[in-house]
């Protein structure tokens, strides 16, 4: 009997994966622990590992499939087979069809006897769909029954779903038996292009990842009093400070001194003076964190995510820059863990890397709070009685005003300016 080949835990509130790829072919030889298939969650990208040395055996789960935890993909059969397991003989499934289709007697509605087929289930068999396939049927009113299923068996896959929204399917709507409730939302979709643009579009499927970071931030959105201030911090000391003991740093500590440290360092002390941006809604509660998990936002090819420096408050300048220099490579490699994203009580994120000079930041729930860091500028600016030039950055400080006064906001950010414009107050405490 061959080792069968599952979907492992996928981390905490995740349940569902989709099939990216598969990196072997059926009948193909196996290592142990190499990487045989691809499996994309709302959060991340993770390669599954042969359970043993062998040959792989047929799928049972295809490329865009959605699949639970523990469901099972396929097998490694022994490789003295030499081959995947053989398929059943036509002979074979006509039997198991013919057995398939015998009368069974079941009672209906009125305790009337009516013969039944044990045939496959109808794509949309309410007790044949995944939640996912259902909640999506609640959330566009799509009947699954109406689509064609690229699922095992014909079942139709939360993808199968997706893509008949994109396509604007919907469902005939039933008769009311009783009160009529009211009907959900249509989906929005695109009007479509004119036959000469249309030829030369590329309609591409979304990732689960990217489908996420859209709902996440919509979600925010929708469901925070969100708020923007802003500020400007003259970056001179900063800079200075950097510059005098960056070679000196790299070479004690291994790693490059940046600037995302000191605004993290920078961060938790305004986060001590106002606790209410560490604080989330929760019912009828608000939570104050007494720690300080911040998350550093990474832009990557396949989208934007959030790794978490634990317990940053605890940690020095070196130890800040190390953790967010490691998140940096290992996102862009996509081999960030699931529980290395969850978990944050505040988000910085920084456009300036791209050039954004300004932008109004969407919170990262149930978090209060995210400061925008954006690019540093040579700005003529009013010094005592002189104009000098300054290198400036503009902050901003996304909040969720339920939580959040405008005074505590502005407060915080100009704690933070006061931290980075004098930076022996990190050092000091203050």
């Amino acid at each position: 009997m061959g080792t069968e080949i599952r979907v492992p835990t996928l981390g905490e509130s995740v349940t569902e994966a989709t099939i990216g790829r598969w990196f072997k072919k059926p009948g193909e030889a196996v290592s142990a622990d190499e990487p045989i298939v691809e499996l994309e969650t709302d959060k991340v990208t993770l390669e599954v590992p042969a359970p043993a040395a062998g040959v792989l055996g047929e799928y049972e789960a295809k490329d865009g499939e959605t699949v639970g935890v523990g469901a099972l993909l396929g097998s490694i059969e022994e490789s003295g087979g030499a081959t995947a397991a053989p398929k059943k003989q036509p002979e074979a499934k006509a039997a198991e069809s013919a057995k398939a289709e015998e009368p069974k007697p079941i009672r209906d509605d009125a305790n009337e006897t009516k013969p039944k087929t044990d045939a496959p289930k109808a794509n949309g068999a309410a007790d044949d769909q995944a939640p996912s396939v259902r909640r999506l049927a609640d959330e566009t009113g799509i009947n699954p029954a109406s689509l064609q299923g690229t699922g095992k068996d014909g079942r139709v896959t939360k993808g199968d779903m997706l893509a008949a929204g994109e396509s604007g399917a919907r469902a005939p709507q039933k008769p009311a038996t009783s009160a009529p409730a009211p009907e959900p939302e249509p989906a929005k979709m695109r009007a479509p292009s004119a036959p000469d643009d249309a030829s030369r579009e590329e309609r591409v499927k979304m990732t689960k990842l990217r489908q996420t970071i859209a709902r996440r931030l919509k979600d925010a959105q929708n469901t925070a009093a969100m708020l923007t201030t802003f500020n400007e911090v003259d970056m001179t000391g900063v800079m200075a400070l950097r510059a005098k003991y960056k070679d000196v740093f790299e070479k004690k500590h291994g790693v490059k001194l940046g600037f995302m440290g000191f605004f993290v360092k920078a961060v938790i002390q305004a986060l001590k003076d106002l606790p209410a941006v560490n604080a989330e809604i929760d019912g009828s509660d608000l939570v104050y964190k007494n720690y300080y998990h911040i998350g550093i936002a990474v832009g990557t090819d396949k989208g934007l995510v959030v790794p978490v420096v634990r317990d940053a408050g605890e940690k020095g300048l070196a130890g800040i820059e190390k953790t967010i220099t490691d998140f940096g490579r290992r996102a862009r490699d996509g081999k960030l863990g699931i529980d290395e994203m969850q978990g944050g009580t505040f988000t910085i994120t920084n456009g300036g890397i791209y050039g954004s000079l300004m932008s109004t930041p969407i919170l990262n729930a149930p978090q209060s709070g995210i400061l925008g860091m954006h690019k540093i500028q040579e700005r003529p600016m009013a010094v005592g009685e002189k104009i000098e030039i300054r290198p400036m950055m503009y902050l901003a400080l996304s909040y969720d005003h339920r939580v959040v006064d405008g005074k505590e906001a502005v407060t915080f950010l100009v704690r933070v300016k006061e931290s980075l414009e004098d930076p022996s107050r990190l050092v000091m405490d203050l």
